[in-house]
């Protein structure tokens, strides 16, 4: 089972998001079972299970993990393919962010958008990197900072914006012969912090950043 798969088809992308099947998604990256063993988790008939179990699997979203003898009955045993599942902006292609629409380095629909281009990107390099049995290269870096005022923060988005241009001009190689382009993308918001349903209701957004 892979860690997180992403899902770029749009019939798939609307099989998963349906609520019982999203719960029997759930049920099976916990581990593989049978429409009978499922139908008592989540209070439904075997046969409506089973239904929602094959669309499911039409779309690759669950396999069959194995079978085993149940009385005079086999039972097919299914997994899910995925502990957790990411929906790519191409399941709405029509409407993907694109970043280079409108560019604003301090607009957090911007930062978003860019956000959503990474996840497009990336899912379907993933995509090509298993139907050809490669491994892809990739690097990532996640942090956290407090920082003691807003001035220390404008200083330190000027000296990463420097830090990070610096390195950009030093190894760029466009007329490599064998070069490969690669995206860096840097990304600085506040911190999110969890709050009781009922108060995230009640209290309106508050953004910190510009986002026109």
């Amino acid at each position: 089972m892979l860690d997180v798969t992403v899902i770029e088809d749009p019939e798939a992308a609307a099989v998963s998001l349906d609520p019982i099947r999203a719960r029997l998604l759930a049920e099976l990256a916990a581990g593989p079972a049978s429409a009978a063993m499922l139908a008592g988790r989540v209070g439904l008939p075997r046969q409506k299970v089973n239904y929602h179990l094959k669309a499911l699997e039409r779309h690759g979203l669950v396999e069959l993990a194995g079978e085993r003898r149940k009385g005079n009955v086999t039972e097919r045993l299914m997994r899910a393919t995925a502990a957790s599942y990411v929906i790519s902006p191409l399941a709405l292609a029509a409407v993907q962010p694109d970043p280079d629409r409108f560019r604003d380095q301090l607009s957090a629909r911007w930062l978003l958008a860019l956000g959503a281009r990474l996840v497009r990107d990336v899912g379907s390099l993933i995509t090509g990197a298993a139907k050809a049995r490669k491994r892809l290269a990739t690097y990532a870096l996640d942090g956290e900072v407090t920082f003691a005022s807003a001035a220390d923060r404008a200083a330190f988005v000027q000296e990463l914006t420097a830090g990070v241009s610096a390195l950009l001009r030093k190894y760029d190689a466009p007329d490599a012969e064998n070069g490969r382009g690669h995206r860096i993308v840097v990304a600085l918001h506040p911190t999110l912090k969890p709050q009781p349903a009922e108060e995230a209701q009640a209290e309106p957004d508050r953004p910190e950043l510009s986002d026109q």
